[in-house]
């Protein structure tokens, strides 16, 4: 069994990829490392509007991470979803998610 296997506890999920699985961690392992030099940036009193960017810089960066998987999770779990005849509930409950995405 695989990584992307053995965390899919809901069945209306395509489970994820390694190659996908390790992009995405990627991506966020290198947000982390922004936000530590975020708050290196605090603790040595740097001028707000240079950490003000980087926390905008984080923002950007996040929002490409879950604007990634929103169309991951249209192009294959909502795909399935009606293909498998529950398009309308995987259509709600991705529209739910998208309205609390951009907020």
């Amino acid at each position: 069994m695989n990584h992307s296997e053995e965390h899919h506890p809901n069945p209306k999920m395509v489970p994820r990829t390694e190659e996908e699985i390790a992009n995405i961690v990627k991506r966020l392992k290198r947000i982390e490392g922004q936000v530590r030099g975020v708050q290196k940036m605090v603790e040595d009193n740097r001028y707000c509007i240079d950490i003000l960017i980087q926390i905008s810089a984080i923002e950007a960066a996040l929002h490409k991470v879950g604007l990634h998987l929103l169309e991951r999770h249209v192009r294959h779990c909502v795909a399935k979803a009606i293909r498998e005849g529950s398009g309308d509930e995987s259509i709600q409950e991705l529209m739910t998610v998208i309205n609390q995405f951009s907020k």
